[in-house]
């Protein structure tokens, strides 16, 4: 059974519970077919097991004063850098799910752990390899296996997405950062000051995608971009309207009644509930955002909260 066959089978028991629900009492012999058709669907389903995931895998390479040639790196330099780069790529993955605090241990760091599977030459650099652990697909498949994207491989896409966008326009970056953690940024802040300090630049290669900084210049300007002095953040609360959420892709849009301006955005992962923010359409309520631009780009908003103020119920 693949995975299309395993998503049918699912929505045809699915269906077979409606038509279930609905079958009137006297209908014996249908009920007794169906309840059947059921059962074996649900066997068929728990006996499945799904295939083995793949690991993510990217290749990060160094090139400056800390390498020599093609035969080695600077171990203090490799090991430092090498931190840096996954403890940003852990605290950006991590984000993506959950709320972070300041500081201290980031939670589930666990699922974001990558191994140094190999050397890669070129310059010289090391092949990471997604640690895989025996929860990731032990029991029932979830979406991200239905998706083919592991955590980890859903952090070092957005990571080469935010250095991409470091070297573009400040729209570019405002995209990139909008609703990325400000200590998962901080992080991948650091990894670019440590190769600033020892005048080496890097490419990474993940998939199809390829990113490289040109020189060591080009590195200092996106640690410069990703600083505190660079970005510019406030929170701020509205009173108005929802206009209209979508709860898969967790984003909003919503009429400021001050102002009749629509904004729109993303919503924070600490609302939980998104599908119950569509039961207060065209009801007064009040919002806290986050609002963020970089430079002179115009403002990203994040949903953090919101209140029912009809007096029907809120969040």
């Amino acid at each position: 059974m693949n995975q299309h066959e395993y998503r049918h089978l699912q929505a045809e028991r699915d269906t077979l519970v409606s038509f279930l629900a609905e079958l009137p009492e006297e209908s014996v012999i249908e009920r007794m077919s169906l309840e059947a058709r059921k059962e074996k669907i649900e066997r068929m389903l728990a006996s499945w097991t799904p295939p083995p995931q793949e690991p993510a895998r990217a290749c990060l390479t160094f090139r400056g004063k800390p390498v020599v040639d093609a035969h080695g790196i600077f171990a203090d330099f490799g090991s430092a850098v090498v931190k840096a780069f996954t403890d940003a790529v852990a605290a950006i993955g991590v984000s993506q799910k959950t709320p972070l605090k300041g500081h201290g241990r980031l939670p589930n760091r666990e699922d974001y752990r990558l191994l140094i599977t190999d050397t890669a030459l070129g310059s010289f650099g090391f092949e990471l390899e997604e640690a895989l652990h025996d929860k990731s697909f032990s029991e029932a498949p979830h979406a991200d296996f239905f998706r083919g994207v592991s955590p980890v491989e859903s952090a070092i896409k957005q990571t080469i997405s935010i250095l991409e966008a470091t070297v573009g326009t400040d729209e570019m970056l405002t995209d990139a950062v909008s609703d990325t953690d400000p200590r998962a940024l901080g992080l991948l802040r650091a990894f670019l000051k440590k190769m600033a300090a020892q005048e080496a630049v890097c490419t990474l290669e993940f998939k199809d995608a390829v990113f490289r900084f040109s020189d060591v210049g080009q590195v200092r300007q996106s640690e410069r971009h990703l600083s505190q002095d660079h970005i510019y953040e406030e929170e701020q609360e509205f009173s108005g309207y929802f206009r209209g959420v979508l709860p898969t892709l967790r984003t909003f849009e919503f009429l400021n009644e001050d102002t009749g301006e629509v904004i729109s955005g993303k919503i924070a992962f600490a609302i939980e509930d998104v599908d119950a923010i569509n039961d207060t359409l065209n009801r007064p309520v009040s919002i806290k955002v986050r609002s963020r631009r970089v430079g002179t780009a115009r403002r990203r908003y994040v949903l953090l909260a919101y209140k029912d103020t009809s007096g029907q119920g809120e969040n």
